[in-house]
C-alpha cells in the first residue's frame, strides 16, 4: 500500500524540508522503511499478526511521489480568497528528485498533503500519483477499491461532467476523489470547487462515496468482491477530514496516525528534533508554536507517545480553527451484506 502525510494549521507554517525530508522516518524515506507503533489486530489484546501488517503496510513504495502545499499567492495578486493548492508530481522516488528537494528546502506552508505510491494495476506515470486537486480541494488515498475495473464505468456515470473531465489518470483513487467532489458540491460543477464546506459535509460526502462504491460492487460483482481499504484524506487548505476504513469484520485497514504536537518536534525553530538529536537552530519556545494537526500513515518522530492510532472505521475532522473530532463510522445494513459469505467482510 501507499503512504501519506498531511499537515494543517491555522497559524503555524511548517518548512516542507522539516516534515517531509529531514526526519529519519520522514515520508520520503518510507519507500522501504516502516514504523508502526500501537497497530492492533481485531483482537485488542493481541498484536497484529506479522502477515496482516505486511499485507497492507509493507510493500515497497517506489512508484512515484506527489505533494500539494497551500499558498496565498493568487490572493496576493487579487485572484480569489484564501490559500490555493500548488501541485508537484514525479514518477520516481522522492529522494532521487533534486526538484523535490529544492522545493522543500525553500517552501513553508500552513497546509500540505504528500503521498508516495505503491502501484497496483495502473501505469507508473506522474498523472496517476496522488494528491488529486479539484479547485481549492485536495484528495489522497491509501488502499484499494476492489474490483474497480468492473465498476469503473458505473462510477463515472455518477459523476457530474466537470468532475469527470478533471480525472486525468486511471486510478481507482482519482475516480473515488471525483465522485467525492460530485457529492460534496451536489454536482454543481467547477465553480463550486472554489467554495469551502463544513467538515460535517465533507464527512458526509466521503461516506456517501463509500456507500455508492460498495453498492455498485454488490450489484455488479456480488459476494465474490473482496473488502475495500479506504484510508483517505481531503482538505480545502483550512479544514481537513480523514477516514480509516475497511469493510471487513476482522481485518485492519492500513495504518493511520495523528498528532497535535509532532509539528513542534519537527520544526527547526523549536527545541528538540524528530530524531531526538540536538537542534542548534532552535530560537523559540514550544509554547510559541501554533496549534496544528498531522495525520500520517506512519509517525515521523522518535516520540511514540505523541502519536495516536486512528481506530478502524473512524473518521477524523479538523475544522479551520484546529478543533479535532473523531467519530466511529456506523456501517449501514446495505454495506453489511457485501461479501457476507467470504472472508468475514462486513
Amino acid at each position: 500500500m501507499c503512504r501519506w502525510f498531511a499537515y494543517v494549521s491555522a497559524d503555524e507554517e511548517c518548512l516542507l524540508e522539516d516534515v517531509l525530508i529531514d526526519p529519519a522516518h520522514s515520508l520520503a524515506k518510507q519507500v522501504h522503511e516502516h514504523y508502526l507503533p500501537k497497530l492492533l489486530s481485531h483482537n485488542p489484546n493481541e498484536l497484529t499478526t506479522e502477515h496482516e501488517i505486511a499485507s497492507r503496510n509493507r510493500l515497497f513504495n517506489v512508484d512515484g511521489f506527489g505533494m500539494v502545499w497551500y499558498t496565498p499567492s493568487r490572493e496576493d495578486f487579487g485572484e480569489g480568497e484564501g490559500q490555493r493548492p500548488a501541485l508537484y508530481k514525479t514518477a520516481q522516488p522522492p529522494l532521487h528528485d533534486t526538484n523535490f528537494r529544492s522545493i522543500c528546502a525553500n517552501t513553508a506552508t500552513k497546509a500540505c498533503f504528500a503521498h508516495i505510491r505503491a502501484a497496483t494495476a495502473t501505469p507508473i506515470v506522474a498523472v496517476n500519483n496522488h494528491p488529486f486537486v479539484f479547485g481549492r480541494h485536495t484528495f489522497m488515498h491509501n488502499g484499494v477499491v476492489e474490483s474497480f475495473i468492473k465498476i469503473s464505468r458505473d462510477v463515472c456515470k455518477l459523476m457530474d461532467d466537470d468532475c469527470y473531465a478533471n480525472v486525468m489518470g486511471s486510478t481507482d483513487s482519482e475516480h473515488f476523489a471525483a465522485l467525492y467532489m460530485t457529492f460534496l458540491t451536489k454536482g454543481k460543477g467547477k465553480a463550486s470547487w472554489e467554495k469551502q464546506y463544513p467538515t460535517t459535509e465533507m464527512r458526509d460526502a466521503l461516506w456517501k462515496t463509500t456507500e455508492a462504491v460498495v453498492k455498485l460492487q454488490k450489484a455488479i460483482v456480488g459476494e465474490k468482491c473482496e473488502a475495500n481499504s479506504l484510508n483517505v484524506a481531503t482538505t480545502d487548505g483550512c479544514s481537513l477530514v480523514a477516514m480509516r476504513f475497511r469493510n471487513h469484520k476482522v481485518e485492519q485497514p492500513p495504518s493511520l496516525y495523528w498528532s497535535t504536537t509532532a509539528g513542534v518536534t519537527m520544526n527547526r525553530k523549536y527545541p528538540d528534533h524528530a530524531d531526538g538529536r540536538e537542534n542548534p537552530k532552535a530560537h523559540k519556545s514550544p509554547e510559541e508554536h501554533g496549534s496544528h494537526v498531522i495525520i500520517a500513515s506512519e509517525p515521523s518522530t522518535y516520540k511514540k507517545n505523541e502519536w495516536n492510532l486512528i481506530e478502524k472505521n473512524n473518521v477524523m475532522m479538523v475544522d479551520a480553527k484546529g478543533k479535532v473530532e473523531i467519530e466511529e463510522i456506523r456501517s449501514p445494513a446495505e454495506l453489511a451484506v457485501l461479501n457476507s459469505s467470504a472472508k468475514g467482510a462486513l
